[in-house]
């Protein structure tokens, strides 16, 4: 699977005003709930019961929030949001977070792609990959940065 094939361009969002990380999780909630036909409040306890097993926010700014989904009928899907300013998001390194992926993965497929989140962050995590990020002026910028290399995940 190509990471354009996991995230659109209308998934694909810049400059997000968000004042915390629960803020955060809701936003993500609420953006991903009509694609994948589900509320935005059981998204969210999703996430949030996530959250509470561990931070998902690796360090370098970076966060992965991530839920796997019981209906097995409803595609993976992924978005990434570049926040307007940092937020606190209790990273391991107790920087701020500004560039989050978020992904919805069936249960059904939680096994075949194991190496997802660690494939993406590793590209991510790329020092040049994230400045991009941080640079780009909007969605279409970030989309394109995402997808130059259409990682294999």
């Amino acid at each position: 699977m190509q990471l354009s094939q996991l995230l659109s361009p209308e998934n694909t969002y810049s400059s997000v005003k968000c004042s915390s990380k629960k803020k955060a999780l809701e936003i993500i909630s609420e953006l991903a709930a009509p694609q994948l036909n589900m509320d935005p409040y059981d998204l969210f306890e999703l996430l949030l019961a996530r959250e509470k097993m561990g931070t998902t926010a690796l360090g370098g700014g970076l966060a992965f929030p991530h839920s796997k989904l019981e209906n097995n009928d409803t595609p993976a899907l992924a978005l990434f949001l570049q926040l307007e300013a940092p937020i606190d998001f209790e990273s391991v390194d107790n920087q701020p977070v500004d560039l989050l992926f978020a992904l919805f993965i069936p249960e059904k497929e939680c096994k075949t792609n194991q190496a997802l989140l660690p494939t993406v962050a590793e590209f991510l995590g790329d020092k040049g990959v994230a400045r991009q990020l941080r640079n780009a002026k909007n969605s279409q910028e970030l989309y394109a940065i995402l997808t130059e290399k259409d990682l294999s995940i």
